[in-house]
């Protein structure tokens, strides 16, 4: 059986994030031929045409989507899935709307706010440029609103703003280096977890969550998980901010069930499929605040989630068949697929002003 591992093109030099991605597919491929397939490996670029033209000549069984970006631009996440709904080829993973919706930092937000899923507050540049009634003060972090994996976050991404002058200058000075389009969100003091999802015939299945320990910060360091803690080996960010699956207290124990919950939720408000990370900041008082739903998380084999998959015995080798038996599912395969309910019921709320 033929199977497609589509990932970014990576150029000669590419970020660490994004070289991370060859080191994710040759992991998928290898085990995909444990699995029986036959997999080839594709580089996706702007050549729409000649992507096309290379899936219809393989007609892959099943294609593997690894793309995060297309040149670099996460903003273009959503016309691969949208490609092989076309040749209506299965793939794995959330289906073009999830994904979209759940890159785009501040539509994700907006679907949170009006599904009562706590989220961190945030701004874009346009509200605070024609909203008058905005009102701003205290801690924020600025980020993309498209791309993913801390790109561009370090310690100066969080300022304390004066005025909304102020935060608009932010968010401008910003734009390249985070290429593009920024947000301003509140930045949140607290611990910081990661709870995986996998698929299963029940329903997603949520995986020992994972906590992110900032380990001899500082007290004047910002506890952020910024661009070096997740790629930068050797670097003070990276070698003390380690991952504990292990919680004690009573307190933790209601905490992470809390945390359970919020994150299917999260699936079924996107209608995700296959695999997904909810990343979760907590404040003093044990709010949970939702930072981000991602519907493609890294899978490689040091990863967050394979590590948390572990924690149940849980092998990559079976997850990869869980994700791929995920795809072949009747009500997500070919045009059967539909955007659920509730996530249609949220979408005439995009254009609301965040609060």
């Amino acid at each position: 059986m033929k199977a497609v591992i589509l990932h970014d093109r990576i150029p000669l030099n590419a970020n660490f994030d994004h070289q991370d991605v060859l080191y994710q597919s040759e992991a998928i491929a290898n085990l995909l031929k444990e699995l029986r397939y036959d997999p080839v490996e594709i580089s996706v670029s702007l050549n729409l045409k000649e992507l096309i033209e290379a899936l219809t000549a393989i007609n892959p069984s099943i294609v593997f989507n690894l793309v995060e970006s297309i040149e670099g631009q996460g903003r273009l996440i959503h016309l691969i899935p949208s490609i092989l709904d076309y040749l209506k080829l299965t793939y794995t993973g959330s289906k073009t709307e999830p994904l979209f919706l759940t890159s785009n930092k501040i539509i994700a937000k907006k679907l949170l706010i009006k599904a009562g899923i706590l989220t961190s507050s945030a701004l874009s540049l346009e509200e605070l440029k024609y909203n008058k009634n905005v009102k701003v003060n205290g801690l924020y972090i600025i980020k993309s609103v498209w791309e993913h994996a801390s790109q561009g976050i370090d310690e100066n991404s969080v300022i304390t703003v004066k005025d909304k002058d102020h935060l608009i200058k932010a968010l401008r000075s910003k734009e390249n280096q985070l290429g593009g389009e920024c947000i301003a969100e509140q930045y949140i003091e607290g611990r910081e977890f990661n709870l995986s999802l996998l698929a299963s015939p029940k329903g997603p299945e949520v995986l020992p969550p994972g906590e992110i320990i900032f380990e001899d910060y500082p007290q004047e360091k910002i506890k952020i998980v910024c661009y070096r803690a997740k790629w930068v080996e050797g670097s003070f960010e990276y070698l003390h901010t380690p991952r504990t699956f292990e919680f004690s207290s009573l307190q933790d124990h209601a905490l992470l069930r809390r945390l359970k919950k919020i994150a299917k939720k999260c699936w079924n408000l996107f209608d995700l499929h296959g695999y997904a990370r909810v990343d979760f900041r907590v404040d003093k008082f044990d709010n949970p605040f939702v930072l981000e739903v991602n519907a493609n998380p890294c899978i490689s084999p040091d990863s967050g989630f394979v590590a948390a998959a572990a924690q149940t015995g849980i092998s990559m080798k079976r997850v990869i068949e869980r994700i791929i038996s995920d795809a072949f599912q009747p009500a997500y395969s070919g045009l059967s697929y539909k955007i659920s309910p509730k996530l249609r019921e949220q979408c005439p709320s995009f254009f609301v002003p965040l609060t």
